[in-house]
């Protein structure tokens, strides 16, 4: 399962992020274009030629001469090579470009700065050497990295925005790395919009503007925005335990009586994910209706004092929902198609269900190896209907009048607004939003990944623009998000 892929990479710290991991900010750092001398300068190189390579072999033989026995034991080979191989995929692969020196000094991180060529974007390995002769690596971090100290970048003018966007675009669709839907807006004003790849590889049917993908994640911002909605019309308020909506058929009064709508907006309950061994072993058909998953959450633990720190939570996120309907009386579903979707104006956005013939909808695809197509869908790893923490599906459209609708305050205040993006945990999340701050001002919005899916949606709170990538494959809108807020932010 992709779930536990991504638990043991996190474990691994050996993780893909999809937002800027170095937020801008008083960080102080030097640029040296030279390798360290002796066995860590070799295992450096090493790395890069062994991401470079994509190959299965050479990966293994890497990962087997150059890292910890723990960190090898700690998950099958199989899963080192797919993650490195995933590197690649998302970069076309990366050239050295310096390695980063921090003040105050990181002991404990070697921070090599490279240059994907897929589009030309800052990316950093953090890589933690054991303290020993051998300098084996104990963990790695595949992260986004800011402008080394030593490169100076020239402006973008918002003329040559447009034309540099197509240019990426179109390289990626002749590379056939391009499967989805992209769309680039100022305001109401769709600056640019274009579709690649295939909804259907069984039956070749090509993705279209108006194609419906999966949105993963992205529908914890629809879920946030329902609750503050409550609060405004006082139906509820963020301080309120979670216990006053849930009886112990979900979780313990012990627990639940800790638990604040605060903290499940911000992801800081200490909740963690129903995706668990519970779901791995379980037919996607008993999952519809929010109550069907009671099994897959009653057993959940905080894993640390509510309010502690930051912990990304799909069980936090899922609870939001079923506290909408504990509200209101309504069904979850009815409720955010009526008080978000419509007023939005999102025609094409809704949690379908996967076993109905819903026109126009992709089906998601991961790279397999042992596949001899190359590839195995994702219709008996994912949910069968999506629901509070995610799993809906929408179009880049939609998303783009999404955006419109928040600009506009026309779905909660803009006091609300203020709320929902303002970092709640020093995390870079506020109520169901992820925060970002670039030359260009803040950026809001969320991204969405698993196996067959990954979306983002920016939103440029101060200047206007709106960027949906939406993708029907493994990491397919991530880094061309990522690249298009990298763009927007040089913008002079």
């Amino acid at each position: 399962m992709r779930q536990k892929k991504l638990f043991i990479s996190l474990l691994c710290l050996l993780v893909v992020q999809i937002s800027f991991a170095q937020q801008p900010g008083e960080i102080s750092f030097k640029d040296v274009s030279t390798l360290p001398e002796g066995i860590r300068g070799v295992r450096i190189q090493s790395l890069i030629k062994a991401v470079n390579s994509s190959d299965p072999e050479v990966i293994s033989r890497f990962v087997k001469e150059n890292f910890t026995k723990r960190f090898i034991n700690i998950a099958p080979m199989e899963e080192h090579v797919d993650i490195f191989i995933g590197i690649f995929d998302q970069s076309g692969g990366v050239d050295f470009h310096s390695i980063r020196m921090y003040t105050p000094e990181r002991k404990d991180q070697t921070v090599v700065i490279v240059k994907d060529r897929l589009f030309s974007s800052w990316r950093a390995f953090v890589i933690y050497f054991e303290e020993s002769p051998e300098s084996l690596m104990a963990g790695l971090q595949f992260t986004d990295a800011r402008v080394p100290s030593n490169v100076t970048e020239e402006p973008l003018s918002e003329k040559e925005l447009v034309p540099a966007v197509k240019e990426i675009v179109r390289q990626m669709k002749d590379k056939k790395i391009f499967s989805g839907t992209f769309l680039l807006a100022k305001g109401r004003d769709v600056l640019f919009s274009d579709a690649g790849g295939e909804a259907s590889k069984r039956f070749h049917v090509p993705n279209n503007i108006n194609t419906k993908f999966n949105l993963g994640s992205m529908n914890k911002m629809f879920t946030s925005l329902c609750i503050m909605k409550l609060a405004e019309d006082g139906k509820l308020s963020l301080d309120d335990r979670l216990n006053t909506f849930l009886d112990e058929t979900w979780l313990p009064e012990e627990v639940s009586s800790k638990i604040s709508i605060h903290h499940l907006l911000s992801h800081t309950s200490g909740l963690g994910s129903y995706f668990n061994e519970e779901y791995d072993r379980s037919s996607r058909n008993l999952f519809r209706a929010l109550d069907d998953y009671k099994p897959l959450i009653r057993d959940d633990r905080p894993a640390f004092k509510p309010g502690e720190r930051f912990q990304y939570s799909n069980t936090g996120m899922f609870l939001l929902g079923v506290v909408v309907e504990k509200v209101t009386g309504q069904d979850y579903f009815s409720y955010v198609r009526k008080n978000i979707y419509e007023p939005a104006g999102m025609e094409n956005t809704d949690c379908y269900e996967m076993d109905y013939p819903v026109e126009n909808l992709a089906i998601g695809y991961s790279p397999d190896r042992k596949s001899p197509y190359g590839w195995q869908n994702n219709l008996y790893k994912h949910v069968i209907k999506g629901g509070p923490a995610g799993g809906g599906f929408s179009t880049v459209g939609d998303l783009h009048r999404f955006g419109l609708a928040l600009l506009g305050g026309k779905l909660v205040s803009r006091e609300s607004l203020e709320k929902m993006w303002t970092d709640q945990a020093g995390g870079g999340y506020g109520y169901g939003f992820t925060l970002i701050d670039t030359p260009k001002g803040k950026v809001i919005g969320h991204g969405g990944g698993f196996s067959g899916i990954n979306s983002n949606l920016d939103v440029f709170v101060d200047s206007g623009y709106i960027v949906a990538v939406m993708s029907n494959i493994d990491q397919g809108a991530s880094p061309l998000a990522r690249k298009i807020r990298e763009l927007i932010s040089k913008i002079k």
